[in-house]
């Protein structure tokens, strides 16, 4: 038999962030928000569209992702982090992202993932 899996994934929209199109910056909040959520880092890649303009990456995760998609002009970022298992946090990455970015969360979304049991999540079934 086949152990249920859970997951979470956290879709957020960042507004007011500022430096989104420094690569090094964002590099390092994706791998602090990782570390944050108690998830392990495989790999980043990230591509910078040139000065003032996004930055577009995934940290790749043993426990799945988080991506960013950056608007520099508008102040914006995507952030998508999906995260397996009960143990990561989600919610620490998110924090540590934004703090980074000096944003705020506009609209935050948690889908909850997975197959067999899969607990509510903040009154997401």
């Amino acid at each position: 038999m086949i152990p249920p899996y859970d997951g979470r994934h956290l879709i957020a929209d960042l507004h007011d962030c500022s430096r989104l199109d420094d690569l090094t910056l964002v590099e390092a909040a994706l791998r602090d928000g990782a570390a944050a959520a108690g998830a392990t880092v495989l790999d980043v890649r990230l591509h910078a569209f040139g000065p003032g303009q996004g930055v577009t990456g995934v940290a790749l995760l043993a426990e799945s992702h988080i991506s960013i998609h950056s608007w520099p002009e508008h102040g914006y970022a995507a952030i998508d982090i999906f995260l397996c298992g009960r143990r990561c946090d989600p919610q620490a990455a998110l924090a540590v992202i934004v703090a980074a970015l000096r944003g705020r969360v506009a609209s935050e979304t948690v889908i909850a993932r997975g197959f067999g049991v899969v607990p509510a999540l903040d009154g997401v079934a």
